[in-house]
């Protein structure tokens, strides 16, 4: 319970400290792109593998470190739709690196920690990495035409818990 509290505590601090610094650094449209981001980010974390798809573009084509060959759309879509009935995301920090954006076209580079429950085990899994997330904006809504990244630490069973 102690390594939980840490790591709940450490979450904490990466959120007060990217969102202080976050409104200093960025133009209004890096702005736009990264709440793009967080709002998937919260639609994949609600469980609603739908919703969250819905932010894919048909021609995506992504590449997470899971997976040995980039996937489409419609193989990403089994995937998540499968994780969301596994696993709760009980909470999770993202933090932007670098945003570009020209246009209608952007890219992310960011990191990620987050606390998922495994449905049928109940065992809590902390993991930490990064993502690279390909956007052009369709409609007034960023989707993703490509990404690559992925679980770079954590989600061993020896820092699971209970």
């Amino acid at each position: 319970m102690k390594k939980l509290t840490q790591i709940f505590f450490a979450m904490f601090v990466l959120l007060l400290l990217s969102g202080s610094s976050f409104a200093q650094q960025w133009s209004d449209a890096q702005k736009d792109v990264w709440s793009g981001v967080e709002k998937y980010w919260q639609v994949s974390s609600s469980g609603d593998a739908a919703g969250f798809m819905s932010y894919f573009d048909d021609s995506y084509m992504g590449w997470s470190t899971q997976t040995r060959v980039p996937m489409s759309k419609a193989n990403t879509s089994k995937w998540v739709t499968q994780d969301a009935k596994n696993s709760t995301t009980l909470v999770y920090s993202i933090t932007p690196l670098t945003i570009w954006v020209k246009g209608d076209f952007a890219y992310v580079h960011y990191t990620y920690e987050q606390l998922n429950k495994n449905t049928e085990t109940n065992k809590t899994t902390p993991s930490a990495g990064t993502w690279t997330d390909i956007l052009m904006k369709e409609n007034g809504k960023w989707m993703l035409i490509g990404d690559h990244g992925g679980r770079t630490s954590g989600g061993s069973s020896n820092n699971s818990s209970e």
